[in-house]
């Protein structure tokens, strides 16, 4: 009988990217199990591009919280694997299932897993594949490629520029990325200005503050597979702390990331001269809060137009090229 083993990480693209070097280190380790992610159902496609999962549970709940419940159906799960926070919410979500074996990090208030300790320090793909390591398996943090999507971009060698963020906290002033977005079609680059559900108003302020033409306005969350396309064919990403740095990250696609109030020290990429983080360090700050952080609004557009400028030229980069390609499916198991 297939082993099935169960994964939650039911949170947003960002965190779903700096997973797959964990999930990668499982689907090595059980190379012939039916591997299912709980996560939300709009990852479905980022899932399989990961060719770590075989299906994808939906499941979701407001402000990064534990979902109440997970619709899964038949036998226990040989195996859960909690890579949704440190618990005892998630634990006891997993636990309540029966799997025959749970990998969790240890918490006092669930004294019967035998996990590893917390750091809260860390950096969010080093805490995962720790996490597999403890349990004895072989998981690289740098191993976070996504494949070339098979998809043309729709705007070839853009710099794309992503204004929103999961929170006000981690938003730079609509002004500033207007001005970045001018500054760089005067030296003749071309650059789009992409948002997801619900931020059309913001895409619009920075594009007619920049005099952006229609074509280069991707609101309203564009599809995974046309997302995933014009960052892999971008000339660089320009963002915040948020899902599309980690997707340039995950296509090795030049970026520039604006950090506060997390520091980049737990959320940045990958440490490489294609990737420039700017960062004033100080005490992190409230990531979900209302306001911009005081941290990120010290950046200016002079800061990130000099980060862009020492950004190597664009070369052509080796796509991704992961071994077992799988199809994933969405529904209960």
């Amino acid at each position: 009988m297939t082993r099935r083993i169960l994964v939650l990480r039911a949170l947003g693209l960002g965190d779903l990217l700096a997973g797959i070097p964990a999930l990668r280190a499982l689907r090595r380790a059980h190379p012939d199990a039916e591997i299912t992610l709980a996560a939300p159902a709009e990852l479905g496609p980022v899932a399989e591009a990961s060719f770590a999962v075989d299906r994808l549970l939906p499941a979701s709940a407001p402000g990064r919280a534990v979902p109440a419940a997970l619709d899964w159906t038949g036998p226990p799960p040989d195996l859960a694997v909690d890579l949704h926070g440190n618990g005892p919410p998630s634990h006891r979500l997993l636990a309540a299932l029966r799997p025959a074996r749970l990998y969790a990090f240890a918490h006092p208030e669930t004294p019967g897993i035998d996990g590893p300790e917390w750091c809260a320090e860390e950096h969010e793909r080093d805490r995962w594949c720790r996490l597999l390591t403890w349990y004895g398996h072989d998981a690289d943090p740098a191993d976070l490629r996504l494949p070339r999507p098979p998809g043309a971009s729709p705007a070839p060698g853009t710099v794309v520029l992503h204004p929103g963020a999961g929170a006000p906290a981690r938003c730079w002033p609509v002004a500033r990325f207007a001005a970045v977005a001018t500054a760089l079609r005067e030296r003749g680059h071309r650059v789009t200005v992409t948002g997801g559900p619900g931020e059309d108003d913001l895409v619009a302020q920075v594009a007619d503050r920049a005099g952006l033409p229609h074509g280069d306005r991707l609101g309203g969350g564009p599809p995974f597979a046309v997302l995933s396309a014009l960052v892999a064919g971008a000339r660089a990403v320009v963002s915040g702390d948020t899902g599309l740095a980690h997707l340039a990250a995950a296509h090795a696609t030049p970026s520039v990331t604006l950090f506060g109030p997390t520091p980049p020290s737990r959320w940045g990429p990958p440490d490489h001269p294609r990737h420039q983080v700017l960062w004033h360090a100080g005490a992190p700050g409230d990531p979900h809060a209302r306001r911009p952080d005081p941290a990120l609004l010290r950046i200016t557009p002079d800061d990130v137009l000099t980060a862009f400028d020492r950004l190597p030229p664009a070369d052509p980069v080796p796509p991704a090229d992961p071994a077992d390609p799988v199809t994933v499916t969405t529904g209960t198991p």
